[in-house]
């Protein structure tokens, strides 16, 4: 879905969403797509990398905001859909912070020594929850999935630090108001968007430059590595001046940072392994160099990882 194609849907332009977000277009999932199917998807292609069996798989975390179902977990449904007989499957709904909380809970069971393959998936039909009538936030979205293996490394690699933060007391700037407990839909009523993303643009781009930063320089600070020692960023793909301000707090060159918002928009939880996975089949990532994660989501939830590829 491109630009040109919301000018005919919103009073927007090419120029000003470009000029704004760095955007040029998305990918929309068809009606017939499920959130599952577009994770079924992620995950195959990540066990034909990782040559691991389905059977091999004893835990799958899913990050999600747009489940198939309200009951039961996404996860669950993956996990059927996948035939993962000997996964424990559970949902984590971090927005876009998703998939370094997931990184970092398998981690966790992992260094416990009672899981030993996890399979780590971010996932979002944001499609289904954006309002097309809201031009400050319907050009932003686009619907994917990536997915990750995770398992247990002796040679120094793999995941080195984590940091993970929300304060729910922000939640209000980026939220669905309608839905839930507190607020629930009431037949024939009428909704005026109150269903769909509702963000305030502006306090979200400063926090999420402040607190990504900061939790960047935590997971740095914990491996005893400098910003001019990392070899790659691969941050949230969110708003292109979120990422450029980000680069330049940190004080990390462009080149070091992967930036793939114009071909896919916000992704929320997919966007990073989604740009992970490119950058590593185009043979960007090179081994041994320190890759440095992060993200910031509804919730309000940011978070970072450190890893040494």
């Amino acid at each position: 879905m491109t630009n040109t194609d919301f000018e005919k849907i919103v009073d927007t332009s090419d120029e000003w969403i470009t000029t704004r977000t760095g955007i040029k277009e998305r990918r929309i999932a068809s009606a017939e797509e499920a959130t599952s199917d577009m994770a079924v998807a992620a995950c195959r292609n990540a066990l034909d990398m990782a040559s691991v069996a389905n059977e091999d798989i004893d835990m799958l975390i899913l990050g999600t905001v747009t489940p198939d179902y309200r009951l039961p977990s996404c996860a669950c449904v993956v996990q059927e859909k996948m035939g993962l007989p000997n996964a424990m499957a559970f949902d984590i709904v971090s927005a876009c912070t998703g998939f370094i909380n997931g990184l970092s809970i398998a981690q966790s069971f992992i260094e416990s020594g009672k899981y030993k393959k996890i399979m780590v998936v971010g996932v979002e039909k944001l499609s289904s929850i954006t309002n097309y009538h809201d031009r400050s936030t319907c050009i932003l979205f686009g619907d994917a999935a990536g997915a990750a293996v995770v398992s247990a490394e002796t040679n120094g690699k793999g995941v080195l630090a984590s940091f993970l933060k929300s304060d729910g007391r922000m939640r209000e700037l980026l939220w669905i108001s309608k839905g839930g407990s507190v607020n629930p839909y009431i037949s024939g009523e009428t909704l005026n968007g109150s269903d769909k993303i509702f963000m305030n643009g502006g306090d979200v781009f400063k926090t999420a430059v402040r607190e990504m930063g900061r939790a960047a320089m935590k997971v740095l600070e914990e491996a005893g590595v400098a910003p001019e020692q990392v070899g790659f960023v691969i941050p949230h793909q969110a708003n292109v001046r979120i990422i450029e301000s980000l680069a330049k707090r940190l004080g990390i060159s462009m080149d070091k940072v992967y930036v793939n918002i114009e071909r896919f928009g916000n992704t929320s939880a997919a966007s990073i392994p989604l740009a992970l996975d490119e950058a590593n089949r185009a043979g960007r990532i090179k081994d041994g160099d320190y890759v440095l994660m992060m993200a910031f989501g509804g919730g309000l939830t940011w978070g970072a990882s450190l890893m040494k590829w």
